[in-house]
Formats: C-alpha cells, structure tokens, sequence
C-alpha cells in the first residue's frame, strides 16, 4: 500500500506558472500526473521513472517538466505558460507493477 499527498493546486492567470508536488509513502518505481476536466475522461499529463526516463503528452511538451526526488519519495510537476485549456484538477499517479496509486486530486485554474 501506499499514500500519495499532493499539494500546489490554485488559481493563475493565462501564461503564468504553478509547481505540483506530490510525496509517496513510499518508493514507487514509476510516478506521474494526470488531469481530468468534469465530463471527460482522465488524460496522461507526463510521467518519470526511477531512473528519471519521462514521457509527455503533447499538449504540455515544451512548457511542462516532470521531475523526482527519489530520496524524499516525491515528484513534482512545473507548469509554465499556463493556458486556459490547462485548467483541470490534477491527480498524482504511481504505478509498481500493476499496482496503481492516486493521489486525491488537486485542482488548477488559469484564468484567461
């Protein structure tokens, strides 16, 4: 078992940014984010191994970076160049096999 705690949601204006963080009780091989808007299905935000490998989803690559910190069980999400269509509530994701954790959710809102 395992508990993810996320923190860093609000409000921002259009082209502003916001850092996600998101502690685990314990070490997960793989963490990441995901979001999901009311009425839609949740979508992959990026992820990052162990290893530090990551992957994005297109609408983020290039404002977005996904980072860990192995030793503290966290990983964090830097969202620059925020846009409306961003505005979501994030949920942190980790997965060690095919067991899978969440996060409660925490939400972001760019206002335009």
């Amino acid at each position: 078992q395992a508990q993810l705690v996320e923190s860093g949601g609000g409000l921002v204006q259009a082209g502003g940014s916001l850092r996600l963080s998101c502690a685990a009780s314990r070490s997960i091989f793989t963490m990441g984010w995901y979001r999901q808007v009311p009425g839609r299905q949740r979508e992959l935000v990026a992820t990052i191994g162990f290893d530090g490998s990551t992957n994005y989803a297109k609408s983020v690559k290039g404002r977005f970076t996904i980072s860990r910190d192995n030793a503290k069980n966290s990983v964090y999400l830097q969202m620059d160049s925020l846009k409306p269509e961003d505005t979501a509530v994030y949920y942190c994701h980790a997965a060690q096999g095919p067991v899978v954790y969440w996060g409660q959710g925490t939400r972001v809102t760019v206002s335009s």
